[in-house]
């Protein structure tokens, strides 16, 4: 089994700043109020080897640090750290060796998207701000069990279907998003949960008026290449 030391010093140095990334944006989960205690996790691949950067199992947030972030493979075999890596590690590498766009990859439980996950329903596209990051609703996946990869079979399975989501609602557990960098996956998780609790407070004032998709097309459109600084 391979370990860090047999990489080159390039792998090596892209480790140890993934490391910061990752370990510094698990604050941003507490910040945006996306997980409680040990819940979640937060993944980023490597540009320079099929490595990939995940927060230790069970380990509370306050004690996360970048040498406590564990270094596995595509195939989620430890590379180096002294911890165990998350539960979901399996899913994590499945998502990376099936999506090769995919740099970041992110694990929540935060109130209303996991709400909208254990009704295994679509979060419909109800505001303009869906359209710009969802290209449509946020989708339902299947329900999987927890452990193996089959958490991220359904959620490659369901992103094919639904190519602009960068989120998906994996029944009865919780949402997984993805980005082209760990900042982004974060950045998806915090707007899922965002437009979960707008759409559950429409829908107790009545119907949602879902968007036409040719209108939610030239949102996504617009907000994917001229929106913000190029």
């Amino acid at each position: 089994m391979a370990t860090l030391a047999d990489y080159g010093p390039e792998v090596r140095a892209e480790v140890k700043q993934v490391r910061e990334v990752v370990s510094n944006l698990h604050q941003q989960l507490i910040k945006w109020n996306l997980v409680v205690w040990t819940a979640g996790n937060v993944s980023q691949r490597l540009h320079t080897a099929d490595l990939m950067v995940i927060k230790p199992s069970g380990v509370r947030y306050e004690n996360l640090t970048p040498n406590s972030m564990v270094v596995c493979d595509l195939e989620g075999n430890v590379v180096d750290g002294s911890e165990a890596p998350s539960s979901d590690t399996a899913s994590h590498a499945y998502i990376y060796r099936n999506m090769p766009d995919v740099y970041g990859v992110v694990h929540t439980h935060s109130t209303y998207a996991t709400a909208w996950a254990a009704t295994g329903q679509n979060i419909p596209c109800g505001l303009t701000m869906m359209g710009d990051e969802f290209g449509g609703p946020v989708p339902v996946g299947p329900f999987r069990l927890i452990g193996s990869e089959a958490i991220g079979k359904g959620v490659v399975e369901t992103l094919k279907k639904y190519p602009k989501s960068p989120a998906v609602l994996m029944q009865n557990h919780g949402p997984f998003t993805i980005g082209k960098d760990a900042e982004g996956a974060v950045k998806a998780a915090a707007m899922t949960e965002e437009v979960a609790h707008t759409m559950w407070a429409a829908r107790q004032l009545g119907d949602i008026i879902e968007i036409d998709q040719a209108d939610i097309d030239k949102l996504n459109d617009r907000y994917q290449n001229v929106y913000g600084q190029h």
